[in-house]
């Protein structure tokens, strides 16, 4: 997987609400009591009922709430599952039985589906009044996704309404922090969804990462980043190498120092133990690394190979 450009928003640990209003006293109130006391602690859901009431339409009202609900709609548990991972997580305690054997238990998480849908309301009219508002929309299905856990099947609608949404309408995007939401920019977002499906590693996930790459092949038919999706699904979920090689090939025809396509024809290449083929990418990383280190080993790796 490329690195990504933006980190994928963290829901349970909001910073200071940023943009200033009218309502700035509240907003000021507002933070100093979260670093006090956290988004859901107490003394916060007053101060938000005083807000609302003064300022029912503020943004920064409005996602404060967000906040609030989202992080009261969910409780921890402990479950026992005989599997080495649960939705991209190392178990929080692995034990052995008289026998043996291995039992791991995870920490899971349960939501209360009323908070959740007021949380989601809150998000829904900042949106009814600010549509262009892009990382209130990524904010709202990456909250979505956590509470569909392994299987985010309305995640991925949303996500295929808005990528064609951004291609045949074309808006005027605002994130906030970003100066210009450019198309390297909405891809980098898109991606940053793709690697959560990839993250969670179920059989939905691994399908909602399969069709979000292939939704925004059907509108940017070379677009890299989701050729080397497709190589990942096929070469790590699907273990067909070939495959795996034939989408790293095409993202290399054209783009022969990607290397994330670069690395991971290497490992294929070794997996399928074809020396020649690893030659053929090890020269492209000696060529092509990122660092000094990665073009130094390469070329030693292919030393070793020669001898």
């Amino acid at each position: 997987m490329k690195k990504l450009l933006f980190p994928l928003l963290v829901l349970l640990a909001a910073g200071p609400l940023l943009a200033q209003t009218p309502t700035e006293d509240y907003l000021r109130r507002y933070n100093n009591l979260v670093a006090r006391v956290g988004v859901s602690g107490v003394g916060v859901e007053p101060l938000l009922d005083k807000w609302a009431a003064d300022w029912p339409d503020d943004t920064n009202q409005l996602l404060a709430r967000f906040y609030f609900c989202f992080d009261r709609c969910h409780s921890a548990q402990v479950i026992q599952l005989d599997q080495e991972k649960y939705l991209g997580r190392e178990p929080i305690l692995p034990l052995k039985d008289s026998l043996g054997v291995v039992h791991n238990y995870f920490e899971d998480t349960l939501y209360d589906d009323a908070l959740y849908a007021a949380s989601e309301q809150a998000l829904d009219r900042i949106l009814a009044l600010h549509p262009e508002r892009l990382d209130i929309r990524l904010l709202k299905i990456s909250a979505l996704t956590q509470y569909e856990k392994g299987s985010p099947d309305m995640a991925l609608a949303a996500l295929k309404s808005l990528v064609a949404k951004h291609y045949k309408e074309q808006p005027q995007w605002v994130y906030e922090g970003v100066e210009n939401v450019s198309e390297d920019v909405f891809q980098a977002l898109i991606q940053d969804q793709c690697y959560t499906f990839f993250r969670l590693g179920t059989d939905a996930s691994w399908a909602a990462f399969l069709g979000l790459s292939e939704e925004m092949l059907r509108y940017r038919k070379d677009a890299p980043l989701f050729l080397n999706n497709l190589g990942s699904y096929y070469f790590v979920y699907k273990k067909d190498t070939r495959k795996a090689l034939k989408y790293y090939n095409k993202v290399l025809k054209k783009h022969p120092e990607d290397l994330t396509a670069i690395r991971n024809g290497i490992l294929a290449a070794r997996s399928r133990k074809d020396v020649r083929l690893e030659k053929k990418y090890l020269e492209m990383m000696a060529r092509y690394g990122e660092t000094e280190m990665d073009r130094a080993s390469a070329r030693t790796r292919l030393e070793a190979l020669a001898r």
